[in-house]
């Protein structure tokens, strides 16, 4: 392998991520000639195929899949070692976040209008994805930044190879019809005990609500088995107030009128949000200014409510 151009890695990179060349040529200010031909002499120099015909375009080879994982990294340090010789360098070229809807709603679209204004030249990409999938994406190069959550009880394992980051959490009770709520009091297992019998209502794309309702079970004794699987919170409610069911909601959600949320104590339960990504990647500017953005004081009063998945919604600077 000879020398490698980084202006060449950059627009074979971009092109990886949006797989048309009008495309890369536009965000670079440039023509699709010009990108066709710094991604063919990249291939010389890199003394590889990297894009092969597909219907009337062309897509990635498997070495040009191979090549565009490592330009993520080999980008990034440049970067980073641009940004240790230029102060204030701005954020520049795409970077692409895997997160659940309520950080990416109420996180990440304020910070995407914020760049736009700001930085032409930066351009940030969303995929909706819960915890396990996005940290998937992360970690085959697929995606810079993973947003994702656990419960307090029941936390996600840390991969050694990531840096992660703590952004806000909020209280979780159990919902339970209305007409039940009178009559349950104690600490959470106490409560639990109460509903033997009941079917219970989880999660369908992510296991942390079977493990909380197994883990509080356990201490009152016995094992709720999840009968249905719902992500929207509003179907949780919707199960409730059939009589089907009891499960997880925010505590400081309003629930409609025939459900109750029931705080849980002793113990208490929380869903924590976190950014994840690869380490030694956030001295990238693009990378970092999406952190500092995330972690900044008006980011740390989400609270949760109805919607798609497990979603949230701000309650405003703390």
């Amino acid at each position: 392998m000879g020398h490698m151009d980084m202006r060449r890695l950059r627009t074979f990179l971009e092109f990886s991520r949006a797989e048309s060349m009008r495309e890369v040529a536009d965000l670079l200010g440039t023509t699709t000639s010009t990108v066709s031909a710094q991604i063919a002499t990249l291939a010389d120099e890199v003394g590889s195929e990297l894009l092969e015909p597909h219907g009337r375009g062309v897509r990635l080879t498997p070495a040009g899949r191979r090549l565009a994982e490592h330009a993520v990294a080999i980008l990034a340090a440049v970067e980073a070692a641009r940004s240790d010789l230029r102060a204030g360098a701005e954020p520049a070229g795409t970077l692409r976040v895997a997160g659940f809807a309520t950080a990416i709603r109420q996180g990440v679209i304020p910070i995407i209008s914020e760049a736009a204004a700001r930085y032409p030249s930066f351009r940030i990409e969303v995929h909706e994805h819960e915890p396990a999938e996005a940290v998937k994406m992360l970690l085959s190069g697929q995606t810079d930044v993973a947003l994702t959550y656990d419960y307090s009880l029941a936390p996600q394992l840390r991969d050694p190879r990531l840096d992660v980051t703590e952004l806000w959490s909020t209280p979780w009770g159990l919902g339970v019809p209305a007409k039940d709520a009178g009559g349950l009091r104690g600490t959470a297992p106490e409560i639990f005990a109460q509903l033997v019998g009941r079917d219970w209502i989880g999660a369908s794309r992510n296991q942390g609500d079977e493990e909380v309702l197994r883990i509080i079970g356990s201490l009152a004794g016995f094992e709720p088995k999840p009968r249905h699987e719902a992500d929207s919170l509003d179907l949780v409610e919707d199960l409730i107030l059939a009589g089907l069911g009891v499960g997880l909601l925010p505590q400081d959600r309003k629930p409609r009128a025939g459900v109750a949320i029931l705080a849980l104590d002793q113990p208490g339960v929380r869903l924590r949000s976190y950014a994840q990504t690869r380490k030694g990647h956030d001295t990238w500017p693009a990378l970092r200014y999406v952190l500092d953005r995330l972690t900044t004081p008006e980011t740390a009063g989400i609270k949760c409510r109805a919607g798609r998945g497990r979603e949230c919604q701000m309650n405003g600077t703390p």
